[in-house]
């Protein structure tokens, strides 16, 4: 089981990094057309007019595709910007305690929201709603990957839970620790030489 979730976060954190990629391709080829159009005005007067036909709502939709699928790995890697300045400071005993309040009040905003989604997904596909772009784009598209996204984020709460509740350390602040331990060190280096 541990090892299918851990393959089930690294497949969505990959998923976010190829939306990342892709955007960065969509943007690249679009300022490479829009560079041959400023040569064709220089040389020939006017310009040929080439462009990704709505390449900015590709880029929209890879870019919330690419935030919401890599939630769930970001969480697990300790990336994620956390305040432990609350947890930090209050007596040992008690950071269990905040630690299962806190995985369970996100868990709970992110199956509420992956509900909410899930409704509007079903929406946009049964009344077929449309991008207004050039290329029209049926919303349920980009709108199941923030689903699938979300849906992986409450799975990875619900890890983090079972964890925490069995009095291990989550993975978030296990990772996360380490993390600023590197920085630290680089750190003392830098100041060293």
């Amino acid at each position: 089981m541990r090892r299918s979730l851990d393959v089930l976060y690294k497949a969505s954190g990959w998923f976010g990094a190829c939306c990342i990629a892709a955007i960065c391709f969509l943007v690249v080829c679009q300022v490479m057309l829009n560079l041959i159009d400023r040569i064709s005005t220089l040389l020939t007067g006017s310009a040929i007019g080439l462009t990704i036909p709505s390449y900015s709502d590709f880029t929209g939709f890879l870019l919330a595709a690419a935030s919401f699928m890599a939630l769930a790995y970001s969480l697990r890697e300790g990336a994620h910007i956390r305040v432990s300045l609350i947890i930090g400071h209050l007596p040992k005993k008690l950071h269990r305690p905040a630690e299962i309040w806190c995985i369970l009040f996100g868990m709970s905003i992110s199956l509420y929201f992956s509900w909410y989604i899930a409704k509007l997904t079903y929406e946009s596909f049964a009344y077929n709603d449309l991008s207004s772009g050039m290329i029209a784009v049926p919303l349920w598209i980009p709108q199941t990957a923030l689903l699938l996204g979300l849906i992986v984020l409450s799975i990875a709460l619900m890890d983090e839970l079972a964890a925490v509740l069995r009095g291990n350390v989550p993975s978030y602040v296990e990772k996360g620790e380490g993390l600023l331990a590197k920085e630290n060190q680089q750190d003392q280096s830098v100041a060293e030489t």
